[in-house]
């Protein structure tokens, strides 16, 4: 499979898209005044302590305080999948939990105490914390790390356990772990991998081994130790000098996260269309991947190069509600407050044998486009797939081992139920900022976000009530001015001309109807009172 990276900079944005044979799998967007805070360490002061929530708000110099849970503090089991890109852990004490759901900040039990660890062949568990209030206090300085940026109203979620992510390693510098990625099969290379750092791990502190560790010489994973310590070693100086709350480590951005993040072997090419950014890169990866330099090339051809390799028009299809499959059947993607909820449908599909044959092929195709579109789109948090009703468990067996071979292409941490006989599957996708919606859209100011109007019918039908209350409550007056939107006016003249004349007679007044272009579709104005659809 052939990948590029494109990277489009200007002074107001930068643009990253990962393509896959000619296919826009990823976008990442970043503008000058909302750059991604994701991955930057604070030291924060906490404000308040919520012991109904088991947990606190910290203060950390941004306009909203963050929001840090029992779970990621220290002094207790650290939450399961904190470890996202490992399998395995030595015995020292990382003690076993579970991670909040998605969206969701669970309280502990109130005398909750350390845990033990549970029996080989036994399920662990749930996670016990010591009590957050016994833990944590008000005005305590504190360093913490951004592990999902604002969504919403809601601010920064916040954790006290610090990652730092390099080309080939993750240095958590306060948990004693060593991983290895399960995407590293190969049991005689994992066994040297850890050898490997093993042999100059310092004495606090852990690393996992990332993928693109597998098949590097020692010099190259042991020179990304090096730096990732030291890398923490400024950290910890500064932080102990600086006073909360304060900015302690600022992450690379969007554009050297890309590369260190998803230049693998598999690139074989990076292109940038600016040449500062471009020599940024060539420094970067001359440092960390000195035999893919080759691969950075800078692009000046008059044509902008996202047009030039067509990836503008996919992330304009990228925000639409329907997304078509080759088949002939569609996908409509639909974000809630509380969910994304995709819909599969057959549309033009008819099939060539029976119908169970035609849903399975759709449902099929259906569970490979939902995570290209999951991670195109950047959606986290909880998603409900309704696939189409399939009456044989071997073919919802199917559609649900297809999602899950998927899903192993998407680096995003992600946990699916098997497919029910409903059709339905519930997954969640781990969220660390906006999706693509929200980063290029906002909420329509015509519907306000609703996603629908009143329709004519019904506005005409308040109007016609309205002008009859009205006339009750002015019986003096002997005119009636309606003004409305043209579409409406209209449709009064047209449909319910007859009946306007029999209200006329009926009240003994005349009505005046006016169309005004500075009214919204649904908003109308009876006689002197300014009216609003519903009011």
């Amino acid at each position: 499979m052939r990948q590029r990276i494109i990277i489009n900079s200007t002074p107001q944005e930068t643009r990253v898209a990962l393509l896959e044979n000619e296919t826009l799998v990823e976008i990442h967007i970043e503008r000058a005044q909302q750059r991604s805070i994701a991955g930057n360490i604070y030291k924060g002061r906490v404000a308040r302590v919520l012991p109904g929530m088991q947990a606190a708000f910290v203060e950390i110099g941004l306009e909203k305080a963050g929001f840090i849970h029992v779970s990621d503090l220290f002094g207790g089991p650290l939450p399961q999948g904190f470890f996202e890109d490992d399998d395995e852990s030595e015995e020292e004490g990382t003690g076993e939990g579970a991670e909040p759901e998605e969206g969701e900040d669970h309280p502990a039990p109130a005398d909750a105490t350390a845990p033990q660890r549970p029996a080989r062949g036994r399920r662990p568990r749930p996670p016990q914390y010591l009590p957050v209030e016994e833990r944590i206090k008000k005005n305590e300085e504190i360093v913490v790390q951004i592990a999902k940026e604002s969504i919403g109203t809601k601010g920064p979620r916040l954790t006290a356990h610090i990652s730092l992510p390099g080309r080939h390693l993750v240095y958590m510098p306060t948990v004693r772990h060593l991983g290895v990625s399960r995407r590293i099969a190969d049991p005689k290379e994992r066994k040297r991998l850890r050898e490997i750092v093993q042999e100059m791990r310092p004495p606090d502190g852990g690393f996992i081994i990332r993928t693109a560790c597998e098949g590097l010489p020692k010099k190259e994973i042991q020179d990304d130790m090096k730096f990732l310590l030291k890398l923490w070693s400024g950290i910890a100086k500064k932080s102990a000098s600086e006073r909360a709350p304060a900015l302690v480590h600022d992450d690379m951005d969007v554009i050297l996260r890309i590369i260190r993040d998803l230049f693998t072997v598999d690139v074989h090419e990076v292109i940038a269309d600016n040449a500062q950014d471009c020599e940024r890169i060539k420094e970067f990866v001359a440092t960390f991947l000195p035999r893919a330099a080759s691969r950075v090339k800078f692009y000046d051809e008059p044509e902008p190069i996202f047009d030039h390799y067509k990836v503008e028009p996919q992330i304009a299809k990228a925000i639409d509600r329907r997304v078509f499959l080759k088949s002939g059947g569609y996908l409509v993607i639909d974000r809630t407050e509380a969910l994304t909820a995709i819909d599969v449908n057959t549309g033009r599909f008819v099939g060539k044998r029976d119908q169970e044959e035609t849903m399975l092929q759709t449902n099929l195709e259906a569970a490979t486009v939902v995570v290209e579109q999951l991670r195109l789109r950047n959606i986290g948090g909880l998603i409900i797939i309704d696939f189409i009703d399939m009456d044989r468990a071997a073919n919802r067996n199917r559609v649900t081992e297809a999602l899950r071979e998927a899903l192993k292409k998407d680096k995003t941490r992600t946990s699916m139920h098997k497919i029910s006989e409903l059709g339905l599957v519930q997954m969640t996708r781990k969220r660390t900022r906006e999706s693509l919606l929200h980063t290029l859209c906002e909420p329509c100011t015509y519907c306000s976000g609703k996603g629908y109007l009143r329709s004519v019918p019904t506005v005409v039908s308040e109007i016609l009530r309205q002008i009859r209350k009205h006339a009750a409550l002015n019986d003096a007056a002997q005119t009636i001015v309606i003004k409305a939107h043209a579409d409406v006016i209209s449709f009064l003249y047209d449909e319910e001309g007859e009946r306007l004349d029999d209200l006329e007679r009926f009240l003994n007044k005349r009505l005046v109807f006016r169309a005004a272009a500075d009214l919204h579709h649904e908003q109308y104005e009876v006689g002197a009172a300014a009216m609003t659809s519903g009011g």
